[in-house]
C-alpha cells in the first residue's frame, strides 16, 4: 500500500523512533512492502518508517540508483535493495563529504550537507539476520540520511543557521501544504 509521506512540520518526523521488538517482527512483511511501494511511487532512493507516520526503527534504501557514481563499490553491499531494522551506526570516519541532499518529506529543496565519507553500521535485514555493512561515498550518505530520520533529525537540521533562515519561507510553504508534489503527502494541521 502506498502511504502519504509526512511533510516537513509534522511532529512525528522529530521523534526518536523506537526499536522493533521481537514480538513485532511477525508484522514486518507488510510494513516493508509498504515502505518500498511508497518510496518507489515518490521516486525516492530511501525512506524511513517515520516518514509514513510509523515511529519505528526501520528504513529501506535502493542503492542501484548510484551505479554510475565514482564511489560506488557494489562489492561493499550485501544487497542493492536493503532493509535496515534496528540499525546502529558503529563508526563514521574519513574526510568530510559535502554533497547535495533532498528528502521526500521536504520536496523541492536540495542543499549541500556535510557528512563523513565512511560508515560502519550494524542492523537486522529483512530476514531478521544480523548484518554489518561498511561503505563509503553516496551509499554511506543515503544510510546516514535515513538513519537520521530514526533519530528525529532532518537534513535541514544539519544546515547552518543562516541557510535554514534563508529556507524558512519555502519550509513554511511545505509545512502548510502550499506546494505541488507528484506523490501523496500528509500535511500536519496545527
Amino acid at each position: 500500500m502506498i502511504h502519504p509521506i509526512l511533510a516537513y512540520g509534522d511532529p512525528i518526523l522529530k521523534l526518536k523512533a523506537s526499536n522493533i521488538s521481537i514480538d513485532e517482527t511477525d508484522d514486518l512483511g507488510p510494513l516493508i512492502k509498504d515502505l518500498w511501494e511508497t518510496m518507489y511511487n515518490a521516486n525516492g532512493v530511501g525512506i524511513a518508517a517515520p516518514q509514513i507516520g510509523i515511529s519505528k526503527a526501520i528504513f529501506v534504501a535502493d542503492f542501484s540508483f548510484f551505479k554510475e557514481e565514482e564511489n560506488f563499490k557494489e562489492e561493499e553491499l550485501i544487497n542493492m535493495q536493503q532493509v535496515f531494522i534496528n540499525p546502529k551506526i558503529i563508526s563514521e570516519t574519513g574526510n568530510d563529504f559535502n554533497y547535495p541532499e533532498g528528502c521526500l518529506s521536504i520536496p523541492n529543496i536540495s542543499e549541500n550537507v556535510i557528512r563523513k565519507e565512511k560508515l560502519k553500521i550494524n542492523f537486522l535485514d529483512k530476514n531478521l539476520e544480523p548484518q554489518q555493512m561498511i561503505c563509503s561515498g553516496i551509499i554511506a550518505r543515503v544510510i546516514q540520511h535515513e538513519f537520521d530520520h530514526l533519530k528525529g533529525i532532518l537534513f535541514t537540521d544539519k544546515l547552518s543557521y543562516k541557510k535554514r533562515k534563508s529556507l524558512k519561507q519555502e519550509l513554511n510553504l511545505i509545512s502548510s501544504g502550499d506546494i505541488e508534489v507528484k506523490y501523496k503527502m500528509s500535511f500536519f494541521k496545527k
